[in-house]
């Protein structure tokens, strides 16, 4: 369950590739209760391997060339906020008031690392902004109260769960009925020709064009692989929802950030989207609609267009609509209960349901522009962390084996030997985590350092 082949699959890969896929093993490497070693290589083995199949066919290569998962380079990237310095400055990490707390009944986690969440927070408990005054408001109530409480506010709460209680829940059940990367085709479109990729380097998305309307980590860590592999990719962000400035400097990598109200400047994005390939968005599914961005909508006024759609609970059930963070899915889905004592919840190593749900993504998007190059099509593909999440608990029984099944050849490694990189940009000198997606002739490094957010023009360069 926990190896390349299972993820390939699931994308819809031709099993005969995966033996161009070789692993680095380090035991050392994301260590945890759960398979997040083994749950990480997979994810990132099979993004590289969907770049490479895209590339040697735009390229006219006779085979695909080779991969090759390090579990150092993998780690290194799911804690990649953690090494990035900008000018030498470590990046601000979780909020006072993003932690766990203890209730009534149990425990809560919330997440108001942005002034918007931390204001409704605050408003749905009566209190003022200081973590003993919340702490004691959180006392006298129970975990799911604060739940429902702070959701209707707005506001980002979720009470902790056991695996066993989640799999009961309405949720739960609803995202365990969900693959674990949702691939469709929305029309016939005919397939569009793209021009030859680039082979030295070689990359696999040199020439398309990307539309990225997503925030926080696991969108734009897809984004960036995408840019990585020589896409054109623009994020858009609405002009009101400034993202945290460490945030966007970890993920930016190889983008161009732009402000876009959807609103008034529809003509803008219509302009954007006449010429784009693919549309990545990572909103809650429905917020994006009224703006017709739905996959059909987007289909319909650009045919051939590969819309990726990225949630915190899935595009069904109760909880579809609500917001969501990698934290918050941890612990109401039963991770952070399965990481943790009897005394207090635990945590993933890394943010591995973002990171990992990530490359998901954006092997998804990879995958489906090979189809399109025989098939035509318009396609949709959608990921949910808390699939994420439920996948790596189903894996749960294999933790720590290091089991690849059919991923190829594997090699043994001495623990993690973390190698990072160095370069100027508009924010600084940064150091930086390298992609971990690697393949024989492909990019070792991003094109463009990042810089500001919002700072460059709503248009294609």
């Amino acid at each position: 369950m926990m190896d390349i082949a299972h993820v390939w699959s699931a994308l819809g890969g031709d099993p005969a590739l995966l033996a161009h896929v070789s692993a680095v093993e380090r035991p050392g490497a994301l260590r945890a209760r759960l398979p997040v070693r083994e749950a990480a290589r997979a994810c990132v083995g099979a993004c590289a391997l969907a770049a490479a199949e895209l590339g040697a066919r735009r390229a006219g290569l006779a085979g695909v060339p080779a991969v090759r998962v390090d579990d150092g380079a993998v780690a290194a990237a799911f804690v990649s906020e953690r090494h990035l310095r900008v000018g030498g400055r470590a990046p601000v990490a979780f909020a006072p008031l993003s932690r766990f707390w203890r209730t009534a009944d149990g425990w809560v986690r919330t997440h108001a690392n942005y002034p918007h969440h931390r204001a409704r927070l605050l408003a749905a408990l009566g209190v003022p902004d200081r973590p003993e005054a919340v702490a004691a408001a959180l006392a006298e109530r129970s975990a799911p109260e604060t739940e429902e409480a702070v959701h209707a506010a707005g506001g980002l709460a979720v009470a902790l769960r056991t695996p066993e209680e989640w799999a009961a829940h309405e949720q739960g059940a609803a995202v365990r009925g969900l693959p674990l990367v949702e691939r469709g085709r929305l029309d016939s479109a005919p397939a569009r020709v793209c021009p030859r990729a680039d082979r030295d380097p070689l990359l696999p998305a040199a020439g398309l064009r990307v539309l990225d309307l997503t925030r926080v980590v696991a969108g734009p860590v897809a984004t960036r692989t995408l840019a990585l592999l020589g896409a054109d990719v623009l994020r858009v962000d609405a002009p009101w929802l400034p993202e945290l400035p460490d945030q966007h400097a970890d993920t930016g990598f190889g983008k161009r950030s732009a402000r876009l109200d959807l609103a008034t400047g529809r003509d803008a994005f219509e302009e954007l989207l006449a010429t784009a390939d693919a549309v990545v968005t990572g909103y809650r599914p429905g917020a994006l609609d009224r703006f017709g961005l739905a996959p059909e909508a987007l289909a319909g006024r650009r045919p051939g267009v590969v819309v990726a759609q990225l949630s915190a609970w899935g595009a069904r059930g109760p909880w579809g609509g609500r917001r969501g963070f990698d934290s918050l899915v941890q612990v109401a889905t039963g991770i952070a209960a399965a990481e943790g004592s009897v005394r207090r919840p635990g945590a993933l190593p890394a943010q591995a349901l973002d990171h990992g749900t990530g490359y998901l993504l954006a092997a998804g998007v990879l995958r489906a522009l090979t189809e399109q190059v025989d098939e035509g099509g318009s396609r949709v593909v959608r990921v949910a962390l808390a699939r994420t999440a439920g996948w790596l608990l189903e894996g749960a029984a294999g933790a720590g084996t290091g089991t690849e099944g059919s991923s190829g050849g594997r090699e043994s490694a001495a623990p993690v030997d973390v190698r990072l990189a160095e370069r100027d940009s508009p924010l600084g000198t940064l150091r930086y985590a390298p992609s971990p997606v690697s393949f024989a002739g492909g990019p070792d490094d991003w094109a463009r350092p990042p810089g500001p957010w919002g700072a460059d023009p709503a248009r294609w360069g």
